[in-house]
């Protein structure tokens, strides 16, 4: 039984808070500065440093990842429109993107109904279809606009959403008792070195691991970043990604998996093309394919082709080239010396292998021939597909570190040095510098002879750059073009594209010339009884020009620049060469 006294007061009270729109009362202030307080006692240093640490952690980990992501997306650019044309606009689409995402992060906070966070594991899971989808139109777009429109569908929302997610994050971070021009550029400035030092480190080792294993390939790398933002940002979000994730572990051709390379098999037989082997290295994307009506097999790198021959021209001693200028340069054991080299005597050094056609030729024709080639896929898919010929061990080893090794210690060795390394529509700078070409020149003997595999455009300063190096080393040098120069190429699209072979002597004692090819030199082939007397020669007055200018090791930047028109025209080319088709599936 409850008592009045007891009663009025628990009326009281009663009527108290029920007046107080706050609901505000003596216990309720009790229960609220207990609360106070066992907050302020959990809210210790180590709490406050966890949670900080925490913090910083996520934003490195958000920058690492668009690092990764920054190189992978060229890397899957590039079997469709080269490494040249995809790293145009890249670096620009990228700074735009991250500063779209770092001043509109409170925008994009405000009005976007998903956290920025949680839309990046939906965009990584898109790419991959998206760069399928937009791949097939790479004709349409050409070289120029493809990578732009991909990249500013895939990787600029990528970044700018990134970009936001660590904006938001430094809003967080206890920044109060630094100066307060740190506190107010430091996150920003931070966060860019942070992600260009991921980006370069990505861009360095990647290329080493590629193809080792199912995952370390372009589209493998997207599929584990793909997993690796959905582990970061797991979201109810997730389940609008259904087809694009299931369309890009089951329904990609690009992913190098049984059931894809099948279904890529059936596709290609349907458009007239055996699709061979596909790999890929740390030179890039390599496959072979053949025309089934024309009766050719070629070897591809990115988007550029390394060689090829006519399948149904097989049955003499060795295959018949599919480009003229891999005869040409066999052409280096025709030059005239004092005392004549027979080929059973003479030693060779090959430089890049491709489909391996002018080694194969002096080896049968009995010269002791060396082969130097970086890429092992290349090499394996010479001796598989295009009946490599071999009188030695290859060397799988990079041509500049190689050569100047040999160079100390087996100098004077060789009679003829080939020098053939040309992928993308542009020349590798490191193996034209003044240093590498004085390597070439200390390996050959007094009487030896180097024969340069040039492909470019004869219309810009480049390839003058590169003869006028080229004779600062070789002082007796003669040019021959492939084919004669294409005059309407010229007056309307200002472009003169051509592979060519230039040929020196280690001395210049006596002229450059060659003997006339025999029977026993065309090893029963009609491109060898065609390429190998040499026609269409440019004079040398042409390759000069009125320059000076050669290529030291630390002055390769000369080039670069020259490099994207030269890449974008030998896009072009190849296009015609091989039909999209071929070019866009890879």
């Amino acid at each position: 039984m409850v008592s009045k006294t007891s009663s009025s007061k628990e009326a009281r009270l009663n009527s108290t808070e029920a007046g107080n729109p706050t609901g505000f009362t003596p216990e309720r202030f009790e229960k609220e500065l207990k609360d106070l307080a066992r907050k302020a006692k959990s809210d210790t240093f180590s709490s406050r440093l966890l949670e900080q640490l925490g913090l910083y952690i996520r934003i490195v980990l958000l920058l690492c990842l668009l690092g990764f992501y920054s190189h992978v997306s060229q890397l899957n650019l590039s079997p469709v429109y080269g490494s040249i044309p995809a790293s145009i606009w890249h670096s620009k689409l990228l700074m735009g993107g991250c500063f779209i995402g770092w001043a509109g992060n409170v925008f994009l906070r405000d009005y976007i109904p998903i956290s920025t966070v949680n839309i990046l594991p939906i965009i990584a899971i898109c790419t991959p279809g998206i760069q399928h989808f937009l791949g097939t139109f790479s004709q349409t777009f050409g070289p120029q606009w493809g990578p732009v429109i991909t990249e500013a569908l895939t990787l600029l929302p990528l970044s700018a959403f990134t970009a936001a997610s660590v904006a938001d994050y430094w809003e967080n971070a206890r920044l109060s008792k630094l100066p307060r021009f740190v506190a107010d550029a430091g996150p920003g400035i931070g966060s860019w070195v942070v992600f260009k030092y991921f980006e370069n480190q990505f861009a360095t080792y990647l290329p080493l691991i590629v193809g080792k294993f199912m995952f370390f390939t372009r589209l493998g790398f997207e599929m584990l970043l793909a997993v690796m933002y959905m582990a970061f940002a797991p979201s109810k979000y997730l389940i609008y990604t259904a087809f694009p994730f299931f369309h890009m572990f089951l329904l990609n051709s690009h992913v190098q998996s049984p059931a894809a390379t099948k279904n890529l098999i059936s596709n290609m037989m349907t458009d007239g093309w055996l699709f061979m082997e596909r790999r890929e290295s740390v030179t890039g994307y390599i496959s072979v394919v053949q025309s089934i009506q024309q009766g050719f097999r070629v070897m591809r790198c990115d988007h550029s082709l390394l060689g090829g021959e006519w399948i149904d021209h097989r049955g003499g001693p060795v295959s018949e080239p599919i480009y003229g200028v891999f005869a040409m340069l066999e052409a280096v054991r025709l030059t005239e010396t004092v005392p004549l080299v027979a080929d059973k005597d003479a030693k060779a050094l090959v430089i890049g292998l491709g489909v391996g056609t002018t080694p194969s030729a002096l080896v049968i024709h009995g010269v002791n021939t060396t082969i130097v080639e970086y890429d092992p896929v290349v090499y394996e898919f010479a001796a598989k597909y295009f009946d490599l010929k071999e009188n030695n061990p290859p060397v799988l080893k990079d041509a500049v570190g190689y050569t100047a090794e040999l160079a100390k210690t087996a100098p004077a060795t060789y009679d003829y040095i080939v020098h053939d390394v040309f992928t993308g529509g542009a020349e590798p700078v490191d193996l034209f510098t003044l240093e590498f070409l004085q390597g070439l020149h200390t390996l050959l003997k007094p009487q030896g002879t180097v024969a340069i595999n040039y492909a470019g455009d004869l219309a810009l300063p480049a390839p003058k750059i590169i003869y006028r190096t080229i004779k600062q080393v070789f002082p007796s040098c003669r040019i021959f073009r492939e084919m004669p120069p294409d005059t309407e190429a010229i007056r309307t699209k200002g472009m003169d594209f051509t592979n060519m072979v230039i040929f020196c002597k280690k001395s210049a004692d006596t002229a450059l010339t060659f003997r006339r090819p025999t029977t026993q030199d065309f090893l029963q082939s009609s491109a060898r009884q065609e390429f190998l007397n040499l026609k269409n020669e440019v004079p040398e007055a042409d390759m000069l020009g009125e320059g000076d200018d050669i290529m030291r090791k630390n002055e390769t930047a000369k080039l670069a620049k020259w490099h994207e028109k030269s890449a974008l025209g030998h896009w072009g080319l190849m296009r015609t060469a091989i039909p999209a088709i071929v070019w866009e599936r890879w």
